[in-house]
């Protein structure tokens, strides 16, 4: 089956040739004639091949929703794509050199896709909790009691009216915590006022028995002013609602939406600890240590004080009732997670970057949240073993695009490619805004001139989220073909992300340049620079690879990365480039080997029950501790395990084989059983044993000997010596 490309030239403003777009692609692609009105006069074009079965990509995404519309209106069978060939590469200064980036966007176009992912589902009935000081979170109640099924809650009534009708509840007090998602939030606060509104039938009696006026009409007791008459309480009789010695202060109930209207929320407050709020904070009152995040999970709105932001806020709320679904874009197998082993944790490398605290660790291993999971993937960047793993789309099938695109741009006379990784909202606006007319200049005769677009061997890639490209897809990229690869960090994003991305891109360099690699191959701009775009400019080409690699990748992350070292190795060695054997990294690298002091380790072999990834191993025919460094992706775990601190880290990569294969590490003269001959231990831990157990009470004669023993020979001994002391010898002799 073929790809069918219908390109429009934009009324001339793009400069396509039709001959070059009929050139044979990496993938199979049939070039219609090039359309210069596609959305206006020439959309019968469109509407004649929509007959077809083939695959149709489209070149217009301006009008993508007017085809898609049309195309689902017609029954259309054949799958419709589409790419923007216009901002990302006809306009600009460049423009007219863009002829080999375009091909690689419609190579990349042709394969792109999403694999099957497990669904995220979410339900929302509507029940909104509305936070805030009184007279905000009531006005705000009003606005929404129309739409969504409203509570209250009152953190500082600051002496606001309560509505003469109940139409919806509303209740006072501190918010200590604030759990959950989108149809499942958990609110608990505390009653810190003597009147529960819950409770209270706003009758007024206790407005009118207080000597002091210390209630007004928020029903709520000023305990500035009062002066424990308790002359409310009896007014209240029955009802109940005023009591100055409650135990039970706390309450709990669950919401589909947060509505939070206070000046400052923990996830945004500079001065908050990881714990919590300030008890002295004069901004709110404490709330616990919830959504001390970057980024709050969904049905979770905090606009702060600004009109503007509440309204627009609001109008999303009102939208999230129904049921709704996200990809789930992870998967994780626990086999291979480095997390912890026996209780003692080695790598946190996912918890720590996580925005969202989606992921916490469960003993040896981690859970991960799916409903709080917003897919930015800098988990499956910093996993070090790979088992968590990104699936949308999954590596493999980005790998492919990238493959694919940068073959096209080479096989159109394209040199020095810069992949650019963006996200596909905030990133594909600001690349897209690059290229578009600034508006008229002064003058009447005056044209509008062309944005300044991006480079023409600067080739956009569209991701979910930039913090999800790591550095097997960063390497497979340069093996590919790429000369530089380049990540566009939206406005906005969690500083984590980019840290991370910096730091994988840093282990790449350091890999490139042992590989004479010269110049800087990997960068991060940040996207809120307004003159983010100069430094695209001003990034020189540098040396990529003559012959491409056409491996695909693997599924598993650190396979990825050998193949492309593989290659790149290859590649340095046909150059004429004298390859080390090996390059030092810094510390935190997920590759190195281990150095045992040799006189320390007594080969109890506790590292080899500890080590999550096989990497460690033993010898069923002698005491050996034996080692394989392609399997190590320095956790930590045998360091932390070591009874005897023995072993330290050593960051590196191989260039060699030599890492496929068992090295040992440290071996030792078996200790063979004084009674039975046979071996059971070594001579170094039986003799550091009776070293330091000498003199002690407990250990001497017989038990001393004993501990020379095979486990059976030691209890043949002790029942078969009559002198050896019994429990019987305590309690009155041997029974009959």
């Amino acid at each position: 089956m073929k790809t069918r490309l219908l390109a429009c030239n934009c009324n001339g403003t793009i400069a396509l040739d039709s001959a070059a777009l009929g050139r044979a692609f990496p993938v199979p692609v049939k070039a219609l004639p090039v359309a210069r009105e596609l959305c206006r006069r020439e959309v019968s074009r469109f509407l004649d091949e929509l007959e077809g079965t083939d695959d149709l990509l489209v070149t217009c995404t301006q009008e993508s929703a007017l085809f898609s519309e049309i195309a689902g209106a017609r029954g259309a069978a054949a799958p419709i794509r589409f790419v923007n060939i216009r901002e990302q590469a006809g306009w600009g200064e460049q423009g007219a050199a863009a002829g080999p980036k375009i091909a690689a966007l419609v190579a990349m176009a042709a394969v792109a896709g999403i694999d099957p992912v497990p669904a995220v589902s979410y339900r929302s009935s509507g029940r909104v909790l509305v936070v805030g000081e009184g007279p905000d979170a009531l006005e705000w109640a009003g606005r929404l009691a129309g739409q969504l099924s409203v509570t209250v809650l009152m953190t500082r009534s600051r002496g606001a009216a309560l509505p003469a009708s109940r139409d919806w509840p509303i209740l006072s007090g501190t918010l200590l915590s604030l759990t959950g998602w989108l149809g499942e939030f958990e609110a608990r606060w505390r009653l810190d006022n003597p009147i529960d509104l819950d409770a209270c039938v706003r009758c007024g009696a206790c407005i009118e028995a207080c000597p002091e006026g210390a209630i007004g009409a928020d029903f709520q007791v000023d305990t500035l002013r009062c002066r424990s008459h308790r002359a409310c309480v009896a007014a209240c009789g029955e009802v109940g609602a005023i009591d100055f010695t409650r135990a039970e202060r706390e309450r709990t109930e669950k919401f589909d939406l947060v509505f939070d209207l206070r000046e400052t929320s923990m996830f945004d407050c500079k001065a908050a600890p990881q714990s919590g709020m300030c008890e002295s904070c004069p901004l709110m009152s404490r709330a616990g240590a919830a959504f001390d995040v970057h980024q709050p999970p969904q049905g979770y709105f905090h606009p702060g004080r600004d009109e503007s932001a509440r309204m627009e806020q609001a109008l999303r709320l009102v939208a999230m009732v129904g049921e709704f679904e996200k990809p789930k874009f992870f998967r994780y197998r626990e086999k291979l997670c480095a997390h912890g082993r026996n209780g003692i944790e080695g790598c946190n490398a996912c918890i720590e970057v996580c925005s969202t605290r989606a992921i916490e660790s469960a003993g040896d291993i981690i859970r991960v949240e799916p409903h709080l999971c917003m897919g930015c993937g800098g988990c499956t960047t910093v996993c070090p073993s790979g088992a968590i793993s990104y699936a949308y789309p999954t590596p493999m099938r980005l790998g492919t695009q990238i493959r694919h695109g940068l073959a096209a741009y080479r096989d159109r006379g394209g040199r020095d490619a810069c992949l650019l990784v963006h996200d596909g909202e905030a990133g594909k606006a600001l690349i897209e805004a690059l290229a578009r007319p600034a508006g008229r200049l002064r003058g009447p005769a005056s044209a509008a001139p062309p944005g300044r677009g991006l480079p023409a061997r600067v080739i956009p890639l569209a991701v979910h989220h930039v913090g999800s490209f790591g550095i097997d897809l960063a390497l497979s990229a340069i093996a590919f073909g790429a000369s530089q690869v380049v990540v566009l960090a939206s406005p906005g994003i969690a500083p984590q992300y980019r840290e991370a991305t910096e730091g994988q891109f840093a282990i790449a360099q350091e890999l490139l340049a042992a590989l004479g690699h010269r110049g800087r191959h990997f960068a991060v701009i940040d996207g809120a620079d307004p003159n983010w775009s100069d430094a695209l400019f001003d990034l020189e080409p540098v040396m990529g690879i003559e012959r491409p690699a056409t491996f695909a990748l693997s599924e598993d992350k650190r396979r990825s990365i050998e193949f492309a070292l593989d290659h790149l190795v290859d590649a340095a060695r046909s150059s004429g480039v004298t390859v080390p054997q090996s390059v030092p990294l810094a510390a935190g690298a997920p590759f190195g080997a281990l150095k045992v002091d040799r006189d320390a380790c007594t080969l109890c072999l506790a590292c080899i029950g500890a080590c999550p990834e096989s990497a460690l191993l033993d010898n069923p025919d002698s005491p050996q501790l034996r080692f394989i460094e392609r399997n190590c992706v320095q956790c930590g775990l045998c360091l932390k395990t070591c009874p005897e601190q023995a072993i330290t880290l050593e960051p590196r990569y191989v260039f060699t084989e030599e890492t496929r294969t068992p090295v040992v590490l440290n071996e030792a003269q078996p200790f063979a059983c004084i009674s039975c001959g046979k071996p059971f231990g070594t001579r170094q831990m039986i003799d550091r044993m009776l070293g330091r157990l000498a003199g002690h009470s407990m250990f001497g004669g017989e038990a001393t000997r004993r501990l020379q023993m095979c486990a059976d020979c030691r209890v043949v001994d002790m029942v078969s010596n009559a002198s050896e002391s019994t429990v019987f010898d305590y309690t009155g002799g041997r029974p009959s």
